[in-house]
């Protein structure tokens, strides 16, 4: 018997010893919480731990969310709103309290593993208008300044996020990449800054927008197939991920610093909302983007291993789609924890489904449609763009996984999109008397009519305080109708 126990025990040392990480070091994710129905932090780190994922960048600084990354060893990225670069660029005091507030007191024994500040998230947008111009590097300043003085500078380093869009090339060649010309002195200011200090450039990259800002932008290059190269001197690039990041280390050159570290921030494909964003895309991009990770080539003017942090966790209910119906389909799991699709994120082949989220639970299974007899279309067109300015009706539109839906299924999804947002109130499906209950799904192959998770007060109070929802009012749908 013992020399069968010692076989066993051998062998299970083997099997442990063989075993391949399935997430490699040099990629994290983004948690995003611009939920209706946001997941517990509990579930939330479980699942990370599950899956391997070591390292995590958050929007903001929720202290009872944060809390729950203490003792896992996950490395953090916490976040500073935009809204809160004024307040911290006034007064450096007041950065010395934020400090103190959200790092110093979960730096104990056993506590939260912090290695940046993102000091506001892509301030320079065009879309701003300039709004953050001049308080982002104060803020930056001032937060690394207190984190020095508190003697975390070593350990913890102050970045800002950017978007791709803060730089530019006339010719769409890296060689010719520079920083936008108003935010060129700032970015100039905030990248020798970053040098000075030992800190990163953090970039996020999106070659989804790339394609659907421009149609005449060729599909495959937005992808990792090698087609419609760009050749720029003696470099050939095969795909707009490289040329953009070397955009971006000819534009960190043309303002001295062309060494500085980069990290990218956000990088992703989402999954709806969008005739270009759909499971399958997405699939492709990712299993081309964790190829190039896993083969640690870099780029031609960066060799080596890059970091990036995938874009993002969950899809997002009440993100703003001022950018676009997509934006709430951004993530590599369902709103539930549930994986979307198999992904081989080891890079080195075999796809496999993430781990899905552990102890999720949900309302009851019934939906609220439209009344077999309600005939009134006026009143149903009414009530149909009322539902969806108030909910998330982003799959219904052109191209999207619910837009062939017919009439009657359209309007009983938008319904249903409220009734699950309110959590099944008996109020929510009424719709001037055009709605009931249900109990049979009325999901089809493609569109999937939702019930939503269980949520407890503490999750919801404490989301709702650190997040504003952004749904637009404008969102109708007659035109389906």
């Amino acid at each position: 018997m013992a020399g069968v126990m010692a076989v066993l025990w051998a062998g299970a040392l083997i099997l442990v010893a063989t075993s391949v990480k399935v997430v490699a070091d040099n990629i994290g994710v983004n948690w995003g919480t611009m939920t209706s129905h946001p997941l517990h932090p509990r579930i939330v780190v479980q699942l990370l731990k599950d899956n391997g994922f070591e390292k995590v960048k958050l929007f903001d600084s929720d202290p009872w969310m944060v809390g729950y990354l203490a003792g896992t060893g996950i490395e953090v990225m916490l976040g500073i709103p935009n809204d809160q670069l004024e307040f911290l660029s006034q007064d450096y005091g007041n950065a010395k309290d934020w400090v103190k507030e959200n790092c110093t007191s979960h730096l104990r024994k056993g506590g939260v593993n912090i290695k940046y500040v993102a000091v506001g998230n892509e301030p320079f947008l065009t879309s701003y208008k300039g709004r953050f111009l001049k308080t982002t590097f104060p803020a930056l300043k001032n937060i690394q300044k207190a984190l020095n003085e508190a003697g975390l500078g070593n350990k913890i380093k102050a970045v800002v996020p950017q978007n791709a869009d803060v730089y530019e090339s006339k010719s769409d060649k890296p060689s010719d990449g520079v920083f936008r010309r108003d935010v060129k002195a700032v970015m100039a200011q905030i990248v020798r800054f970053l040098k000075e200090n030992g800190a990163p450039f953090v970039v996020n990259i999106y070659p989804f927008i790339s394609l659907t800002m421009n149609s005449k932008f060729p599909s495959d290059f937005a992808f990792f197939d090698g087609g419609h190269p760009i050749q720029d001197d003696n470099i050939q690039y095969n795909n707009v991920f490289e040329a953009n990041f070397d955009t971006l280390i000819y534009a960190l050159k043309d303002l001295g610093t062309p060494n500085l570290t980069i990290l990218v921030g956000e990088v992703g494909w989402p999954t709806d909302g969008h005739k270009k964003a759909n499971k399958n895309s997405a699939k492709k991009f990712y299993d081309g983007l964790f190829k190039v990770l896993a083969s640690k080539k870099g780029t031609p003017l960066r060799p080596g291993e890059m970091d990036v942090y995938l874009f993002g966790l969950f899809d997002e209910d009440t993100k703003s789609i001022e950018p676009g119906n997509f934006e709430r389909h951004w993530g590599i799991f369902d709103f539930d924890g549930k994986p979307k699709f198999t992904m081989d994120i080891s890079g080195k082949g075999g796809d496999k489904h993430l781990v899905a989220a552990k102890g999720v639970k949900y309302l009851p299974k019934q939906w609220c449609v439209l009344e077999s007899y309600a005939s009134n279309q006026d009143l149903i067109g009414q009530q149909t763009g009322w539902a969806c300015a108030r909910s998330d009706c982003t799959a219904l539109q052109d191209g999207a996984s619910c837009s062939n839906l017919d009439p009657d299924r359209t309007v009983s999804y938008a319904f249903n999109s409220y009734y699950q947002m309110n959590n099944q109130d008996e109020d929510a499906c009424d719709f001037e008397g055009l709605a009931t209950v249900v109990s049979k799904d009325p999901s089809t192959m493609s569109c999937r009519f939702n019930t939503q998770i269980k949520v407890d007060g503490a999750t919801r109070l404490s989301f709702a305080q650190g997040a504003v929802a952004a749904i637009s009012s404008s969102l109708t749908l007659f035109f389906l109708l």
